[in-house]
C-alpha cells in the first residue's frame, strides 16, 4: 500500500501537489488566526477579572453614559405609541354643500375610502348633526324653533398614521377642497405641527445626547487603556526586545476595550429594563384613569443589538485610539 502511495504521488503533477501544500497552509494559517485570537479574548477578560473594583467602576460609568440616550429613545418611541392611538389624532371635517342627499355623500365616502392615504371616513348626516349640536350645546328649545335644519351633512376623513406630518395633511386638505360636493375642508393644522415638532426636538435631542455621551465613553475607555498601557511598561518593552510586533502587543488592549464596551452595555440594558420597570405600574394606572390598555413597552430587539454593538465599537475605537497613540511612544532603549 506504502508503495501503491508513493507511486500515486510520483505520478502525480507537481502543481496539484503544490495546490494542495498550498491549501492545507491557508487552513493551518487560519486556524492558527483565530486560536490567537480566542486566546487573547479570555486573555483579556481574566485580566479583567484580577481587578474586579476597577473593573466594575469602569463599566459602570460606561453602562451609565450608554442607558441615558437608550432610555431616553426608549421613552420617545412610548410616547409616540401613545399619540398614535390618540382619539384625537388628525382628521379632516369635510362640510358638505347644504342640498348634498345622503346617497351623493355615500358615494363621495366610499371614494375616499379607496384612497391609500385615508383610513376612515365617517359620514355624520344633518339629522345626526342637529341631534348631537341640540344635546350637547343646551340650546334645545330654542333649536325647537327653527323650520328647517341648518346644519350640513359632514364627512369626517381620517388618515393612515403615515401620513399624519403636516406636509401630507395639508396636502390632502387641498385635494378634498377640489371635490365638488365639498363647500368646506377643515383640519386645525397648529396643534399637528407644534406636536410634530416637540417629537423632532426629542429625537434629535437622543441623538446630541447620545454623541456627548459616546464622546465620554470613548475618553473613559482611552484613559482606562492608556493606565493599563502605563502599567505594562516594561512587559511591553521587553516584547518588542525579542521581536514582538505592534500588532501582537496592541491586541489584548483591544480586547480590552471591545469587553468593557460590551459590559457596559449590558449593564445599560438592565438599568433601563429596570427603570422601565418601576415606571411601569404608575403609568398603568395612569392610563387607566383615560380607560387605556396602555402598557410600557421595553426595549426591543434592535435597539438591545443597537445599544450592545454600539457599547462594543465605542470601547474598541477607544482603545484602538489609546494605543494608537501611546504604543508608539514606547521604544526600548
Amino acid at each position: 500500500m506504502m508503495r501503491d502511495r508513493s507511486r500515486r504521488e510520483q505520478q502525480e503533477p507537481a502543481g496539484a501537489r503544490g495546490a494542495q501544500l498550498r491549501r492545507q497552509g491557508a487552513g493551518a494559517w487560519l486556524n492558527n488566526y483565530f486560536l490567537r485570537h480566542a486566546q487573547t479574548l479570555f486573555y483579556a477578560i481574566g485580566e479583567l477579572s484580577r481587578r474586579p473594583f476597577s473593573t466594575l467602576m469602569t463599566v459602570a460609568v460606561i453602562g451609565i453614559a450608554l442607558a441615558m440616550p437608550a432610555g431616553l429613545h426608549v421613552l420617545l418611541k412610548n410616547v409616540q405609541s401613545v399619540l398614535s392611538g390618540w382619539d384625537g389624532a388628525a382628521q379632516v371635517s369635510l362640510f358638505l354643500h347644504q342640498q348634498t342627499r345622503e346617497p351623493a355623500a355615500q358615494a363621495l365616502a366610499g371614494k375616499l375610502r379607496a384612497r391609500p392615504e385615508v383610513a376612515a371616513v365617517d359620514y355624520i348626516s344633518a339629522e345626526q348633526a342637529m341631534e348631537e349640536f341640540r344635546r350637547l350645546s343646551g340650546f334645545g328649545d330654542a333649536l325647537s324653533a327653527l323650520e328647517e335644519n341648518p346644519l350640513p351633512p359632514v364627512l369626517v376623513v381620517h388618515p393612515v398614521l403615515s401620513r399624519q406630518d403636516p406636509a401630507s395633511l395639508a396636502a390632502l386638505v387641498e385635494e378634498l377642497r377640489q371635490e365638488s360636493t365639498v363647500e368646506l375642508a377643515q383640519l386645525d393644522l397648529q396643534w399637528v405641527k407644534r406636536l410634530y415638532g416637540l417629537m423632532e426636538i426629542g429625537r434629535r435631542g437622543v441623538w446630541v445626547l447620545a454623541g456627548l455621551l459616546a464622546l465620554g465613553v470613548l475618553l473613559v475607555v482611552g484613559n482606562t487603556i492608556r493606565l493599563a498601557i502605563q502599567n505594562r511598561r516594561d512587559e511591553i518593552v521587553i516584547t518588542k526586545l525579542i521581536g514582538g510586533t505592534d500588532a501582537f502587543i496592541r491586541r489584548p488592549f483591544l480586547y480590552t476595550g471591545i469587553w468593557y464596551g460590551l459590559l457596559g452595555g449590558l449593564i445599560a440594558f438592565v438599568l433601563v429594563q429596570s427603570s422601565l420597570g418601576v415606571l411601569a405600574g404608575p403609568v398603568s394606572d395612569l392610563a387607566g384613569l383615560y380607560n387605556s390598555s396602555f402598557r410600557l413597552a421595553g426595549m426591543d430587539l434592535p435597539t438591545t443589538g443597537a445599544l450592545l454593538g454600539g457599547g462594543l465599537l465605542l470601547g474598541l475605537l477607544g482603545s484602538w485610539l489609546a494605543v494608537g497613540r501611546h504604543l508608539r511612544a514606547i521604544e526600548p532603549t
